[in-house]
């Protein structure tokens, strides 16, 4: 019988996956950024040549880590995801009340381009795949917890949910169609800004309908 010895996984350091390299990682990253830029001005079906020229990179190198339209879009949409979760995550920490955490959290968002790239999300697109629902489940849990505490604290309206901060930030932080509109990022603010402050404690007025659910946006109309 052959010993376990002679086995090449016995050793930790034999088996460990290898990382990969800085310079890799810098790559990879320069491409998620330049892609989502190129989708928010052009669409799902930018081309990867720009995408490409913009990351400061070859063809040969944007195909090696991604190497059809819908790996890059998937990726694109798990990155964001990623770092406005991250940005909730130290908003809510590190800020002084979560009204505060809200206004951070929100205007990040906004920067992050959350709501132009709403329209990547059409036919074709796999929401349901594993890691997609993973990052959506930990970014609802972050944003429910922040307006939670913010209401908790009487500095939130309580007839709101969290779907109402989703639809009103992917509404408002998304270009204005046809049009190039200069210096557009200030206006999302702004308007944002409007925005958060109607939903401070208490109420001036009463919402018709009720609140917006994360899950109640989710779920497919017949």
């Amino acid at each position: 019988m052959k010993s376990t010895a002679d086995s090449p996984c016995t050793a930790p350091a034999a088996c460990r996956v290898p990382r990969p390299r800085a310079d890799a990682v810098r790559n990879r990253e320069r491409i998620l950024e330049a892609a989502r830029e190129v989708f928010v001005e052009f669409g799902p079906g930018a081309p990867f040549d720009e995408v490409a020229r913009r990351a400061g990179i070859g063809n040969a190198t944007l195909y090696r880590h991604f190497p059809d339209r819908g790996s890059l879009v998937h990726h694109v949409v798990l990155f964001v995801m990623d770092r406005v979760t991250a940005t909730a995550e130290a908003a809510l920490a590190e800020e002084p009340d979560a009204f505060a955490a809200l206004c951070r959290f929100t205007h990040a968002a906004a920067d992050e381009r959350i709501g132009a790239l709403c329209p990547m999300l059409g036919d074709g697109f796999d929401r349901d795949h594993p890691e997609l629902v993973e990052a959506s489940q930990v970014l609802t849990e972050v944003t429910e917890a922040m307006v939670a505490a913010g209401q908790a604290a009487g500095l939130i309206r309580t007839d709101i949910g969290v779907g109402d901060l989703m639809v009103a930030l992917s509404q408002l932080s998304r270009p204005l169609p046809g049009t190039a509109c200069p210096d557009a990022d200030r206006f999302v603010h702004r308007h944002l800004q409007l925005f958060l402050d109607g939903l401070r404690a208490p109420a001036r007025s009463d919402l018709p309908g009720s609140p917006a659910t994360l899950d109640g946006l989710r779920r497919k109309t017949p």
